[in-house]
């Protein structure tokens, strides 16, 4: 409860600076390098800390019961969940490089305690790895980069001195460097092979925080260096929209062959990150072109879906987690006919489902109405190659649209309807008031931000200012963006006004409840829940059409021996096919030929002294011979 509180209490001045647009300062003198102790909060970072903080407040909740039954050594993860939302804190209001690094790195360390917090869990601790790798590739790389940055400035670590020190540097690589850095926490393609693992890992409730808020820090993190650097190269726009379609497409159709609840699920993040990585790509095309409307458009299309994404990606988590919490699995082909046993847990499961399919009446649909009149925009208005490029990516939106409606038809017609195909499905009941509770509120919220679009945009005028500056972000562009989304908002306020003044009626008007009777059997005498669709046959067609042999799952099927076999196998493996085909390799290839090395590591002490002395010898001998031959 001590963190939902905190959490509601730094909520209240990002209200107030996001309003305003004023910008909250304090200095401290301070011992370690860099200069001062500085933090602050301005309109960017304001942005980033309510869905911090609302999140943070809601999940913390929902732990308290979902963490009620588990065994005390996992129980004892509320240090480090209280680690991760103060780390989350700190990086967003850190204004020195050293304070942001050590945030950053604390923050990382909290996620990997989590994730890897069930010392039983053999899956836990390979995605504890795997994210514990990933995080410190990109650690090093932000390291890396604020070195430069910071020694340009003339050694002055604090945001400020690294802004005015960065404008005689080169872009390109130091942008490079931040893709790398803030992309693995960000979970961009192809640094997303951290996610899934560590999200189907985690406990529901910090894959709701990790998914919906740790993860956008990442973007926060692109937003801010933006910021510090100043205009981007021009070829910045198209390759960021570029890479944001790709993780997109890439995302939702790996989520298409998942049968974990909680990795298809994952998957959906990545898809959409690359939407939101879409719509900055395009705020920076326009940027680059002079072009105020496509960059205010671009821009709002990426922040309105980050809040969207927040709150429908929390909403489904904490869903799916309800649903592990009773059934006791996460395979999809063990669950069935939730929806009957969880009525209350199902509906806001489908509510989110229908938000993070980008359909209206919910929030999901607004931003992506946003990055489809961007990208017909540029169609429109551009000529040759750029034209060409604009009508394909928005071919490819649709696409993607497409594959994450299915993707959640699939979702909800094999977890929740049909007949239950374990018993652990079959004994299925609600939780309690402390995990029913976050999922009404965060439902509100998606319907809050499906009805009120245009205020948003309104409400986030300082930071389109911030971030593309006061030429770019003018009050008519952001007006135009506002009239944009403000019939969006109009028709789902109606939608949902019809809902619910007509529910009534019509239950009123249908009398008794009519009567139920067996399904028809097709014939069979005796059907079972064996008999229904499984979740691979729903989406063979998908995962074999759309993605490169590569990519696709790996089938196992034992031969076949004599004519009456005993048994045979069919198996599949959803692993990431990037991890598969070319981490793996690249990694067992380094720790192959690292692994001669272990000849020299005998646990013998005389050799050690013997290695000690050979290395003290070769000092000596290079220092007399580099005074006798070197000025």
């Amino acid at each position: 409860m001590l963190v939902a509180v905190a959490a509601i209490a730094c909520g209240v001045p990002a209200v107030h600076v996001l309003v305003s647009g004023e910008r909250l300062a304090l200095v401290l003198p301070w011992s370690v390098p860099g200069g001062a102790l500085a933090i602050g909060l301005d309109p960017l970072s304001a942005f980033f800390l309510l869905p911090v903080a609302a999140l943070s407040a809601v999940t913390a909740c929902y732990g308290v019961e979902y963490l009620d039954h588990v065994p005390r050594p996992a129980r004892l993860a509320w240090p480090a969940f209280d680690a991760l939302v103060l780390g989350m804190l700190l990086v967003l209001v850190a204004r020195n490089a050293v304070l942001f690094v050590i945030a950053w790195e604390g923050m990382s360390l909290a996620a990997w305690a989590l994730v890897a917090s069930d010392p039983s869990s053999g899956e836990g601790r390979r995605a504890g790895w795997i994210y514990l790798v990933a995080a410190h590739v990109g650690s090093a790389a932000l390291l890396l980069l604020f070195a430069i940055l910071a020694h340009a400035s003339g050694d002055a670590a604090t945001f400020d001195a690294i802004g005015r020190g960065a404008a005689a540097l080169p872009t390109g690589w130091l942008l490079l460097l931040g893709l790398m850095g803030f992309g693995v926490k960000a979970g961009v393609i192809p640094f997303h092979v951290w996610l899934p693992e560590a999200h189907a890992a985690a406990p529901s409730h910090v894959s709701a925080l990790m998914s919906g808020a740790m993860v956008k820090l990442g973007l926060y993190g692109m937003l801010r260096l933006a910021v510090l650097l100043g205009p981007l190269p021009a070829a910045a726009g198209p390759s960021l929209a570029g890479l944001g379609l790709a993780g997109a497409w890439l995302g939702i159709a790996l989520a298409l062959q998942q049968r974990d609840l909680k990795r298809a699920l994952a998957y959906s993040s990545v898809e959409n990150l690359g939407l939101i990585a879409l719509g900055l790509g395009l705020a920076a095309w326009g940027s680059a072109r002079g072009n105020a409307a496509l960059a205010v458009l671009g821009l709002m299309a990426a922040l309105l879906h980050i809040w969207s994404h927040a709150a429908m990606k929390g909403l489904l988590f904490l869903a799916a987690g309800a649903v592990v919490h009773a059934a006791g699995t996460r395979d999809l082909e063990r669950l069935g006919g939730v929806m009957r046993r969880m009525p209350f847990t199902g509906a806001c499961f489908v509510a989110g489902a229908v938000a993070i399919s980008g359909l209206p009446p919910l929030n999901g649909f607004n931003s992506e109405w946003l990055l489809y009149q961007g990208l017909f925009g540029i169609a429109l208005d551009a000529s040759g190659f750029a034209r060409v490029a604009a009508f394909l990516g928005a071919a490819l939106l649709a696409l993607v649209g497409g594959l994450a409606a299915a993707c959640t038809v699939r979702l909800v017609g094999i977890a929740f309807l049909g007949e239950p195909r374990d018993r652990g499905a079959d004994a299925a009941h609600e939780g309690g008031l402390w995990m029913r509770a976050p999922l009404a509120l965060l439902t509100l919220a998606c319907i809050a931000l499906a009805v009120l679009p245009s205020v948003v945009v309104k409400l986030l005028g300082p930071v389109a200012r911030q971030v593309l500056g006061p030429a770019a972000a003018t009050a008519d562009a952001l007006a135009r963006t506002a009239d944009a989304v403000a019939p969006l908002g109009a028709i789902a306020a109606g939608t949902w006004l019809a809902l619910a003044l007509g529910w009534p009626v019509v239950s009123l008007l249908r009398g008794r409840s009519p009567a139920r009777d067996a399904t028809w059997g097709c014939g069979y005498a005796a059907p079972s829940a064996r008999m229904q669709y499984t979740a691979r046959s729903f989406s063979e067609q998908f995962a074999e059409r759309l993605l490169p042999r590569s990519l696709a799952p790996r089938i196992r099927v034992s031969p076949i021996r004599g004519p009456f076999p005993a048994s045979v196998r069919f198996s599949t493996e959803e692993g990431d096919p990037i991890t598969r085909g070319s981490y793996e390799p690249i990694f067992s290839g380094i720790a192959s030929r690292f692994a001669r090395l272990r000849v020299l590591q005998q646990g013998n002490a005389h050799l050690y002294l013997t290695y000690i002395l050979v290395a003290v010898l070769a000092s000596l001998l290079w220092t007399s011979l580099r005074a006798r031959w070197l000025p």
